[in-house]
């Protein structure tokens, strides 16, 4: 056992997104649960750390498993900096619901954001010296999905 406590890590804010999405492309049910790919057609990135646009073309690979409630959800897109500069992104998250809720987001319909457990794990790669510490970082975040799109807040520890 470990005699030390070790100190909670404190939380930088790098960015808020608002991610815009197209209709679900529906694979259909696996030996998994049900897979779905969401387009990401474009979106605004704004903070402290990171300014710029979500370049369309990227997509949100989707499990969506038992009975729906449980969503695990795999995000990659680029950011294009105020700058110029290209990010990669890689976004894991869950999403865990009521059975309700959960059919509501399906349909695209609005469900409460306190109503919903959506936390992710963010990952970012650059080329440029001056996003060099993206590429050594750890984060985690929240996310809310609305009818119009997915809108996140990412944090440094």
């Amino acid at each position: 056992m470990n005699p030390f406590t070790i100190p909670l890590p404190t939380l930088e804010h790098v960015c808020d997104l608002a991610v815009r999405i197209d209709a679900p492309v529906e694979i259909g049910n696996t030996p998994m649960g049900l897979r779905r790919m969401i387009p990401i057609t474009g979106g605004e990135v704004q903070g402290p750390l990171i300014k710029g646009r979500v370049v369309p073309g990227g997509a949100d690979y989707q499990l969506i498993v038992a009975d729906g409630t449980l969503s695990h959800l795999d995000a990659r897109y680029v950011i294009e900096t105020h700058d110029g500069v290209r990010l990669v992104v890689f976004n894991t998250a869950i999403r865990y619901t009521t059975k309700e809720n959960a059919l509501r987001i399906m349909q695209g319909q609005a469900v409460d954001p306190a109503a919903v457990y959506f936390r992710c794990q963010p990952r970012m790669e650059s080329t440029h010296a001056a996003y060099d510490w993206l590429n050594h970082t750890m984060m985690v975040g929240t996310g809310v999905r609305k009818p119009d799109g997915v809108f996140l807040s990412f944090y440094r520890y």
